[in-house]
């Protein structure tokens, strides 16, 4: 989804706006010099809101596309002000303007469990919807006595005397 575009301005440099629906800003590209060859080609300058100066709020990495050959600006805006960086891909068009498209990421696949479960999902509901389903729905306790949460171990018994536990009633 494009939400933005830089333009060249007098002095050679690209500058342009970009909006979503929380956050608008002035943006320029300031090249990076470096003799890394993993370093950004840019630095991402935001105009601060007093417009005076200018913040750095993220990189771009130049990349070429495998299928085309094109080459496109790959980074992040991020600011204190954002829950979380907003990924970005910067298109040259051919009136030497940059759009900058926002990508969503990738969902990384889940671990185990059935497709499309997360961390958060809730389990299913029963028939009734009166109680709740599993091991703890019998109304019975099933954790031992002497269970402290931490579960059993799986260490060897130490050398020597072994101690007895005391109990309650001893």
């Amino acid at each position: 989804m494009n939400i933005g575009t830089l333009k060249a301005n007098a002095e050679g440099v690209l500058i342009g706006r970009v909006s979503t629906m929380a956050f608008s800003a002035t943006l320029a590209l300031r090249a990076f010099e470096s003799t890394n060859e993993r370093a950004p080609k840019f630095d991402l300058m935001a105009l601060s809101v007093d417009r005076r100066s200018w913040v750095k709020v993220g990189a771009l990495w130049e990349y070429s596309s495998n299928e085309t050959g094109e080459c496109f600006l790959s980074g992040t805006i991020d600011d204190p002000s954002l829950v979380n960086p907003i990924p970005i891909a910067l298109f040259r068009q051919n009136d030497g303007s940059m759009n900058v498209a926002w990508r969503r990421p990738k969902q990384k696949a889940s671990l185990g469990g059935f497709a499309g479960e997360s961390e958060n999902a809730l389990p299913p509901l029963d028939a009734t919807g009166d109680e709740p389903t599993g091991p703890a729905s019998s109304g019975v306790d099933s954790t031992p006595a002497s269970c402290d949460g931490l579960g059993e171990s799986t260490a060897p018994a130490p050398k020597g005397k072994a101690k007895v536990p005391e109990t309650a009633g001893a």
